[in-house]
């Protein structure tokens, strides 16, 4: 007996000394790991040391229940940095690694195939790169897999799905990975988020097989497919579908049918969140959507689609719906009275659609409602019975609303941040601020709003944006606006503002955007405004400014373009010398001409108000025209009329050569004249050409988006299987090309050109700012722009455009297909810098294109001609005679015709000339985050077409020469 208990004692020695040895071996590696790890301070696993023999106790380690081996390690947000050690690799009985949210970088050691135990994996939230190793198939007892928030490039391992096969929870969101999603897994994942990659292909069917498929995740990627209606069907524990920001999920029946997928929705009991916004799916939402949803979803998002319809009566049904958005559709009718009865909605979108009717009443008495969307609509009516006193945010934008601001009502919204009425016929004053205190975007422009600016404004602290542009406000701009510090964006334009600019704003430290152009202000340019160190954009033109115009600071980066129509102005800047003169009052002879002066002037002003207030009006109707959205509307209720192949070939009289007026890469336009005396063109796809169905089809998808006097609209589309045509208005007078390169240099005055270019940067301002959607051109150039009869220019050809979505700025290939992703965007001479870089199409590449096609207006030389060679451009041509020798480049015709005017009207001219030198310098600059805005150029053109018409002849009487 004593010698069996002997030999018990002495075995359980052996075991604890082995033990104890296998922990100090993994003690060694512990501390090596340390050594590897690159962490925040001293202290960081300060109990890491050799002195400490507590392996099971030391911070962010876990052992087995015998304490015999190292099983877990969590080192997540600890702050390391550094490569992932591949000592980890020796911890071989770890079950869980949590180094999340940390700053870890490099590649996925293949050490970590050496875990075959491990059953966790965290390695989210770090700056990983690489891909993802093909050893960590080997961890055949993985169940939770987190790589999300990382940089991880290729594609998923095929072999990772195929030998994890207890792999439930797989998390690689936010990532760079590509390809196609592996087309074997096991039955037992509930949980595959994949958002935020570049995948593409389909959804794999396995996916139909996981029973208890929990979360399905695949936002933000170019995955192509139709909706899964038979991947979802009977997925009892199904709560989230995210399928937003894909190449496409189709609805069925061609795109047509919504109700298979819903129907297959309303079966997943336990469903809460739909996220498929930004797909392309269409057809019409079912009428039984409300009441046959599962009753706990609480978040529908659908906007950025092509569904069609009113929206369904039972929506009232969705009782928990706390987030609702339909914005960005074609959804028709009225909104719905039964919005009002579902009590937990927080968020309503139903913006941009073709929305009609009032508003209805009861929304106002939405108690948890905070947001508040129908802006883009075509609702008319009061805006009282929108305004609840629990919203944070309202937009009611770009409608036809009428009547007073309730500002009493507003007052009670004291939850309310941003709040947004401009493009609508408000009437009336804002006698107060409109709101509480805690306002940070405030946008009343474009109304007709009268009396002083609101009182109070300077008590909204936090207010980032206010905007009261395009009213008819009058009195004083006050001082305490200084007092908003947070303050960014002001704009106070094109109203009848009086008195002074308060010297007071150089307390906005943060403002970075200030127009109070067209109004009446006067004084001098407060000096200490040179202390806004973050201003970017400052417009005081057409007011009546005096004094000398600051140059340093900030100022130091502002054009003349800044100060237009201010003859009082002096100093290098506005190219007018600043002289010393004796006061008025010691020159009689001043004072009496001054006097006479004034009286013919008044006199004249009586007479000819109702004129000018008729042509102002009509040149602001069709300037606008075009900007408020709801062009979506529109197209839908514009039917296209109906015309066959006959009538296109008994109209171009079998499309004779004698009627071709023109031949692209893809298309030959013809002239015709249809059956009702009509004249159109007819633009023929050339269907052996590679690219032609594309550029066709996407041609269509922007013109039945866009609608503005200055792009071209379609009258109708023949559409077969061997031909396809475009059916669009005729212009006589043919291209910009023909006009300035063919045509008599008398048809192209100064003000012909002046005007041709405001239109060319009115349509793509729209393009770029307005539309429904937001397009950009990619080939802008005088062959693309048609000129009608009253000289009116259209920009046409969308064939290689792309459609982007406005939300973030993102491509949407859902509308544009691939038109543009593996070509040069643009034609030789107008393609700019970065486009040869390998950078995707923007804005600011139209940009280019206009500035370079500005230049060419005025030089009447293309970018191609044989003269720019050896480095030499249009851009450097024009700019390196712009100081001093401008007469250099500037086409003889237009020269001659400038020199046949009075001095006057030369001096005018010549400063108009210099006007459209400079814009199309900065629109041509090599750094694209230099350039204007589209929005910019139209407006500085908008201005100097103003001038040009006649009624500010006296703004340019004192500018000199380019010199």
């Amino acid at each position: 007996m004593a010698v069996a208990t002997g030999e018990r004692r002495a075995g359980t020695i052996v075991r604890q000394q082995r033990r104890w040895q296998v922990l100090l071996q993994e003690k060694a590696t512990l501390l090596a790991l340390k050594r590897s790890l690159t962490l925040p301070s001293p202290s960081a696993l300060a109990d890491w040391n050799e002195s400490n023999d507590d392996v099971c106790g030391l911070t962010g380690v876990a052992c087995d229940w015998r304490r015999q081996h190292v099983t877990g390690l969590s080192l997540g947000d600890m702050n390391i940095s550094g490569p992932v050690p591949p000592v980890i690799g020796n911890l071989t009985r770890l079950k869980s690694l949590d180094m999340s949210r940390n700053f870890l970088a490099g590649q996925i050691p293949a050490e970590l195939s050496n875990l075959r135990g491990l059953e966790v994996l965290d390695l989210g939230h770090n700056q990983l790169s690489g891909g993802i190793p093909l050893s960590l198939s080997e961890l055949v007892s993985l169940g939770f897999l987190f790589l999300k928030d990382n940089q991880l490039s290729g594609p998923i391992p095929a072999v990772l799905f195929k030998n994890c096969t207890i792999l439930s929870v797989v998390d690689f969101g936010n990532n760079d990975l590509s390809r196609e999603i592996p087309l074997e897994a096991s039955a037992n994942i509930f949980f595959l988020n994949l958002y935020s990659n570049r995948l593409t292909g389909k959804l794999p069917w396995w996916l139909a097989n996981c029973t208890y498929l929990y979360l399905l995740d695949v936002e933000d990627n170019s995955l192509a497919d139709e909706l899964p209606s038979g991947i979802i069907a009977g997925k009892q524990q199904l709560k989230y579908l995210h399928l937003s920001n894909n190449y496409r999920f189709s609805s069925h029946d061609g795109n047509t049918n919504l109700e298979p997928f819903f129907a297959a929705v309303s079966n997943c009991s336990q469903i809460l969140e739909i996220e498929a916004g930004a797909v392309g799916m269409g057809g019409r939402l079912p009428s039984w959507l409300g009441s046959l949803l599962p009753p706990n979803m609480s978040h529908l998002n659908l906007e950025l689609n092509e569904i069609q319809g009113p929206i369904p009566a039972d929506i009232g049904e969705m009782i928990n719906i706390m987030l609702m958005n339909l914005s960005s559709n074609q959804l028709n009718g009225t909104v719905l009275a039964s919005i009002c009865a579902l009590p937990k909605l927080e968020r309503l979108s139903l913006s941009n659609n073709g929305l009609t009717g009032m508003i209805p009443a009861c929304i106002g008495n939405a108690t948890s409602l905070g947001e508040l969307d129908l802006s883009g609509n075509a609702l008319s009516g009061s805006i009282l019975s929108g305004i609840g006193t629990g919203l944070v945010n309202l937009y009611l934008q770009n409608n036809q609303l009428s009547g007073e601001i309730p500002v009493n009502r507003l007052a009670e919204c004291m939850r309310l941040l941003h709040l947004d009425l401009s493009n609508n016929s408000l009437t009336g004053e804002v006698p107060y601020m409109v709101s509480g205190t805690n306002i940070i975007f405030l946008n009343l422009s474009h109304n007709q709003i009268r009396g002083e600016l609101p009182r109070g404004l300077g008590d909204m602290q936090q207010v980032q944006a206010i905007d009261l542009s395009w009213n008819n406000f009058t009195g004083t701009i006050s001082p305490q606006l200084g007092l908003c510090r947070e303050l960014e964006v002001l704009d106070l334009s094109h109203n009848s503002l009086t008195g002074v600019l308060p010297s007071s704003f150089d307390l906005l430290n943060d403002l970075k955007n200030l127009d109070v152009s067209h109004n009446s202000l006067n004084g001098e340019i407060p000096a200490n405004l040179t202390k806004c160190t973050s201003l970017k954009h400052f417009n005081l033109s057409y007011n009546d400014f005096v004094g000398h115009v600051p140059t340093i600071g900030v100022f130091a980066d502002f054009t003349f373009l800044s100060y237009i129509g201010n003859p009082r102005l002096c100093g290098l800047v506005v190219r007018r010398n600043c002289q010393r003169h004796r006061p008025w009052y010691q020159s009689r002879k001043y004072l009496v001409v001054m006097c006479v002066c004034a009286a013919v002037l008044t006199i004249l002003c009586a007479v000819g108000a109702w004129k000018i207030q008729d042509w102002l009006a009509a040149v602001q109707e069709d300037m606008f025209r075009g900007r408020r959205s709801g062009g979506l509307s529109l197209v839908m209720k514009y039917k296209y009329p109906r015309i066959t192949y006959q009538e296109l070939v008994e109209a171009t009289q079998e499309f004779n050569a004698d009627r071709l007026v023109g031949a692209g890469s893809y298309s030959r336009v013809y002239r015709g004249t249809l059956r009702d005396g009509s004249m159109v063109a007819v633009k023929v796809l050339q269907l052996q050409s590679g690219n032609s169905i594309k550029s066709f089809s996407q041609e269509c998808q922007v013109l039945k988006r866009i609608r503005h006097r200055n792009l071209m609209r379609i009258i109708t589309v023949c559409s077969l299987a061997d031909f396809k045509a475009l059916v669009l208005p005729f212009m006589a007078k043919g291209s910009l090309e023909r006009c300035l390169y063919a045509g008599p240099p008398a048809e192209l005055s100064l003000v012909h050109r002046v005007n041709i270019c405001s239109d060319i940067a009115e349509g793509v301002a729209y393009l770029h700012h307005h539309s429904p959607v937001k397009v950009i051109h990619c080939d802008l150039k005088p062959s693309n722009v048609l000129i009608n009869d009253d000289m009116t220019a259209l920009v046409s050809d969308f064939g290689i455009s792309r459609l982007v979505m406005s939300v973030g700025g993102v491509a949407n290939p859902a509308d544009v297909g691939a038109s543009t992703a593996n070509m040069l965007c643009g034609s030789i001479g107008y393609i700019p810098p970065e486009y040869g870089y390998g950078s995707n199409p923007t804005t600011m590449g139209d940009v280019y294109s206009f500035g370079v096609l500005v230049m060419e207006m005025v030089t009447r030389k293309k970018p191609t001609d044989d003269m720019f060679e050896g480095g030499l451009s249009l851009h450097k041509w024009v700019k390196s005679h712009y100081h001093g020798r401008a007469d250099a480049v500037v086409d003889q015709a237009l020269a001659r015709m400038v020199l046949d005017q009075t001095p006057e009207v030369r001096r005018m001219s010549d400063a108009a000339i210099g006007e459209l030198l400079e814009l199309g310098i900065l629109c041509t600059q090599e750094t694209a985050s230099t350039r204007p805005s589209m929005l910019d150029a139209a407006n500085e053109l908008d201005r100097l077409k103003r001038h040009l018409g006649g009624d500010t002849t006296a703004t340019f009487e004192d500018i000199d020469d380019l010199a």
